[in-house]
């Protein structure tokens, strides 16, 4: 009995998150399954590091070996393929080459780099040696990095206590190799959220929404992310997934604003309106 060779070119769009697991299910790549799955997308994973956590805090981090973590990104590409990728918690210098040379070695394409380094909890996900190996190895690779402002001030050494300083910091982004920044500006007070897109060439696109109020925060940065590259999966332009992307947390957000999950940071409600899969061509 012989096994008949596939022939249609008909694929789901494919996304591959390379980022941390989250026990508690509400960030990592748990939340990038369920938003790669809301948005009609085909998820996948290659694990970096196991926590134990939940809505309170991190418990505990467990970094996968290298050689496992190179194993399991070369085993989906080499069989399934990618379309997008986003990249979350990578915890040490050894996690980012690793990534760094399979982005390169298979040219993988639409990459999202969130620079994952605090848990909405305040416990703390990545080496200080890490950031600068970070910085100069996936920057460059990535369509957009997509840092909150604690994150951006670590990148740059500085905090970022306004919102009149969202262009300088946004500019000093792409100063350190950055192809496109998208700095999130929810941590800054008041009653609207201002995030800030630098394209290259000095454009910038500022995007803001009402604040929801709500104690469900929990995995926000990793679903924007996530979103961001599912929908460069499905073939849209940068400025219009992050819009699309945008559009998504803000209603997942507000559908979860009010439900007990835990009993600390709740996550969003990733399926509160579920696309069904799409079906590419080619």
């Amino acid at each position: 009995m012989t096994q008949e060779t596939p022939t249609s070119t008909r694929r789901y769009a494919r996304v591959l998150s390379i980022a941390g697991s989250d026990s508690g299910g509400g960030a990592g790549i748990q939340a990038d399954l369920k938003t790669f799955c809301a948005l009609g997308c085909y998820g996948m994973t290659a694990i970096t590091a196991i926590t134990a956590q939940n809505t309170r805090g991190v418990r505990a981090i467990h970094g996968v070996p290298t050689d496992i973590l190179r194993a399991q990104i070369d085993a989906v590409v080499e069989d399934i393929g990618v379309d997008a990728v986003k990249i979350g918690m990578l915890h040490a210098p050894e996690v980012v080459q690793v990534v760094a040379d399979a982005i390169r070695r298979h040219r993988l394409p639409g990459v999202v780099l969130d620079p994952v380094m605090v848990a909405t909890s305040g416990d703390r996900l990545i080496a200080e040696e890490t950031v600068g190996t970070l910085v100069r190895e996936l920057f460059p690779l990535a369509a957009v990095v997509t840092p909150n402002l604690d994150e951006a001030g670590w990148l740059l050494g500085r905090p970022i206590t306004g919102e009149d300083e969202l262009d300088a910091a946004a500019g000093d982004l792409l100063a350190l190799g950055a192809r496109a920044a998208l700095l999130k500006g929810g941590h800054l007070p008041g009653e609207r959220v201002v995030d800030l897109l630098a394209l290259p060439g000095g454009e910038r696109r500022r995007l803001a929404s009402a604040r929801i109020a709500t104690h469900n925060g929990h995995g926000t940065g990793c679903t924007l992310s996530s979103a961001i590259a599912a929908h460069l999966a499905l073939g849209l332009p940068l400025v219009r997934a992050v819009e699309e992307a945008r559009a998504y947390i803000l209603g997942a957000i507000a559908a979860g604003a009010d439900v007990r999950t835990g009993h600390g940071h709740g996550p969003l409600n990733h399926g509160y309106a579920p696309q069904p899969q799409r079906i590419l061509e080619g």
